[in-house]
């Protein structure tokens, strides 16, 4: 194993009715205003920024509001967010939503923090040296970004799709009620699951630096997603499997399930933020898009993990050669994928790029990771082609 430091300061507010805390929770973090941020018509349809108004109200917290945030989040709406947050005197940003709305929160209080571009930090130009505190109303069980360092922004020029670490912007709290979820459709219920599964499949495909309790944790986890994502599928109302997905979400992307590894492998998702880019996919169901094609192009560098995740996560019996069961854990995934109705290729994800798109995304990720990428086995820009070609079908 390697030494790690966990770090997960965020106050975590969880069950029925949470959100109506939200305005003592700003409250104690003696912010003057705050930024209230949002994506489209459902969070104002459902009354649930109504009611996050008046729990504000009610604390006598003043408040702005910036709407209009979308899935792969604009760079553009991250500039107005800071011009205005800046003009209005805003020192506390209000997350009301999924992934996308936090991260565009995220990405708001470090332009809001400092002078500079705040696309610098996305190109990995510098690092960030301050960020204001933000706090969460989780919407949608997926990212888990509502506890990470992690922040994902595209910019609109080029579609350049970027990810930034940093545990300065880890939120003060996050408000999680998992009836908030009730309302997503069934598509964006399974591109969460995926999202949350994959959170920790990436920590776990690793050939070095694993332990005992660590794995336990990851596989047990990835099992949950796994038996309450066919239950939300037919029983979308169900709490208890809401709460069990809102739950591993969270606990997916905290680090939680990386401890003691080497940082895991995440070329699943720089493949994704290509393909996200390009085309807008949802995150989640471009990643069940890739993910059986990297699986099959690196699993002999990495066969003792993949065998593991076939016994213990995928109920293979382990009879055959390892190779084979392996292969056995892999179909066995993409056929969950199918279950949920998860694209397991491009054509599945109602995408058909072109050799010249393909290998445009190749080039850009090989530009975006420096030239190599991965863990469980290293890739560089040929093998992002290659599996991009794989999944072309």
């Amino acid at each position: 194993m390697f030494s790690f430091v966990y770090h997960t300061p965020t106050q975590m507010v969880f069950g029925r009715g949470s959100e109506e805390q939200t305005g003592a929770l700003v409250k104690a973090q003696g912010c003057k205003k705050v930024l209230l941020h949002y994506g489209g018509g459902s969070a104002v349809r459902s009354g649930l920024l109504g009611r996050i108004k008046a729990a504000l109200d009610q604390e006598e917290v003043a408040w702005i509001e910036l709407g209009g945030v979308a899935p792969n989040p604009r760079l553009s709406l991250v500039y107005q967010g800071i011009e205005l947050a800046r003009r209005e005197g805003v020192d506390f940003i209000l997350a009301v939503g999924g992934g996308s709305v936090i991260d565009s929160a995220k990405a708001i209080a470090y332009g809001l923090a400092e002078e500079a571009d705040v696309w610098e930090l996305y190109d990995h130009v510098r690092r960030a040296g301050a960020c204001l505190p933000v706090g969460v109303v989780l919407t949608i069980a997926a990212a888990g970004s509502e506890m990470s360092n992690s922040s994902v922004i595209t910019k609109d020029e080029g579609g350049v799709k970027r990810g930034y670490n940093d545990d300065i912007c880890r939120p003060k709290f996050a408000v999680m009620n998992p009836e908030l979820t009730m309302t997503l459709p069934p598509y964006q219920t399974a591109s969460g699951c995926v999202d949350i599964l994959m959170h920790t499949m990436e920590r776990y495909f690793t050939p070095n630096g694993t332990m005992e309790l660590t794995d336990s944790i990851a596989e047990g986890l990835m099992r949950t997603v796994m038996k309450n994502a066919v239950i939300l599928r037919d029983e979308p109302q169900n709490y208890n499997a809401r709460a069990e997905m809102m739950w591993a979400g969270s606990l997916s992307h905290n680090g939680l399930t990386g401890c003691g590894s080497d940082g895991g492998d995440w070329a699943c998702h720089g493949l994704e933020h290509e393909i996200g880019g390009m085309f807008d996919v949802t995150h989640g169901a471009g990643l069940a898009a890739v993910w059986g094609s990297w699986a099959r192009y690196v699993y002999r560098d990495c066969m003792p993990r993949f065998v593991r995740f076939a016994v213990n996560v995928m109920g293979a019996d382990g009879s055959g050669s390892d190779e084979e069961v392996a292969l056995e854990g892999i179909q066995a995934m993409e056929d969950f994928y199918r279950t949920i109705h998860m694209p397991t290729c491009f054509s599945e994800l109602g995408i058909s790029p072109t050799q010249e798109q393909l290998e445009t995304m190749a080039h850009m990720l090989h530009i975006a990771c420096g030239g190599k990428k991965g863990a469980a086995k290293v890739l560089t820009e040929a093998d992002f082609l290659k599996i991009y070609e794989d999944a072309n079908h």
